[in-house]
């Protein structure tokens, strides 16, 4: 009878263990899926994006108000400015104006900028871009 309640016990243990394992797989699959893959933060993959109502409010607002001086960007850099990729080392950046600004949802932690003809929307803390919208600045 020892016997018995000792093989069950270690089948009770063996499946615990087995659960446990499993367990722990499926959240590291998790997080590896939070993550995009790419090993870069959480945070950084998260899709947050303009919404197709502000892409709209911020192409009818530069249609109507010029931005003089504004140039595009050499095409080396302005292929930098993409989705999940920093904003590159030295980039010069300007901020739309408050009445844009004030139009549009942006989430805390991030910014709107204006970088040659385009708007991107900024992680602040990490300078992530999360979003492009190219070309809008007239």
């Amino acid at each position: 009878m020892a016997g018995s309640i000792m093989g069950g016990s270690l089948r009770t243990l063996a499946l615990g263990a087995l659960l446990a394992s499993s367990t722990l797989l499926a959240t590291a699959a998790g997080i590896g899926a939070q993550q995009g893959g790419g090993g870069v933060s959480s945070r950084a993959s998260l899709e947050i994006t303009f919404s197709s109502g502000d892409q709209a409010r911020i192409r009818e607002y530069y249609a109507t108000h010029s931005r003089p001086g504004a140039e595009a960007l050499p095409p080396g850099i302005r292929k930098r400015l993409e989705r999940g990729r920093p904003l590159p080392p030295g980039i010069a950046k300007n901020f739309p104006p408050q009445d844009l600004i004030s139009r549009v949802a942006v989430p805390e932690a991030y910014e709107l900028v204006e970088v040659g003809l385009d708007v991107l929307l900024v992680e602040i803390a990490t300078g992530i871009v999360h979003d492009v919208l190219m070309g809008v600045i007239r």
